[in-house]
């Protein structure tokens, strides 16, 4: 159920609504758009992400998982990777002072920067227990998320694998899967993101590009969320 307070006009959820996934596509658009590099698109991507997180916290939702670098990614300017990587770098530095939100990085980290992965890894375990996650996923695929569990099932010496099984080696292990996966920028499909784990998501497209998501288009997403009926196979 979705809560509205008419004094405040303050958008509310329940725990229907506890995991939102974002596809932050538009970046590149936006910057070209507006003849400036693409490096400045990815740079108020950053501020968009800050603000949708805070407000995604502010009205309730209690999982935020952002797909902010892929594993094909990889194959853009060694510029733009380098503009990604300091984004995230200063992130990392500012998420230090963030007393009330458990960071998770999906993904492989094993290719990173020494020193970046190392700052990732410290931020996962001081944050492990509070009330908000927050997953980042970077340097990550669905399709290499799958491969990771399952050979880390066959490492055990799994023979029969069960859904549950492949639920619990997944990135994701520590979080229920996305009930929201919101995609900007006009594009309708799910590059390689969550491929399990989004069996059962509703999906929200949208043309905004991803720099001028803000909390009004949340808030879009969040009320056409709540205009579904989720049956899960059922009737």
């Amino acid at each position: 159920m979705l809560f509205k307070n008419k004094k405040k006009e303050e958008l509310r959820v329940d725990e229907s609504l506890s995991h939102i996934a974002f596809i932050m596509d538009g970046n590149g658009r936006w910057a070209k758009a507006r003849a400036l590099p693409r490096r400045m698109g990815h740079r108020q991507g950053a501020i968009a992400f800050e603000k949708i997180v805070r407000e995604c916290s502010k009205i309730g939702i209690k999982t935020v998982t952002v797909y902010a670098f892929s594993t094909e990614n990889w194959k853009r300017p060694k510029e733009e990777i380098d503009a990604i990587m300091e984004l995230l770098s200063n992130y990392i530095d500012r998420a230090e002072d963030e007393k009330g939100t458990r960071y998770v990085f999906l993904g492989d980290k094993s290719v990173l920067n020494e020193d970046l992965r190392i700052r990732m890894e410290k931020l996962e375990r001081e944050s492990v227990d509070r009330e908000y996650t927050l997953n980042i996923a970077f340097n990550y695929g669905g399709r290499a998320e799958l491969v990771t569990a399952f050979n880390e099932l066959a490492s055990l010496g799994k023979t029969s694998i069960t859904e549950n099984d492949i639920s619990e080696h997944l990135y994701t292990r520590d979080s229920k899967d996305p009930d929201l996966i919101v995609r900007t920028a006009n594009e309708c499909r799910i590059s390689n993101f969550l491929l399990w784990q989004c069996a059962y998501s509703e999906f929200y497209f949208t043309d905004v590009l991803w720099p001028d998501f803000d909390e009004r288009e949340l808030h879009k997403a969040v009320k056409s969320f709540y205009k579904r009926k989720r049956n899960f196979g059922g009737i």
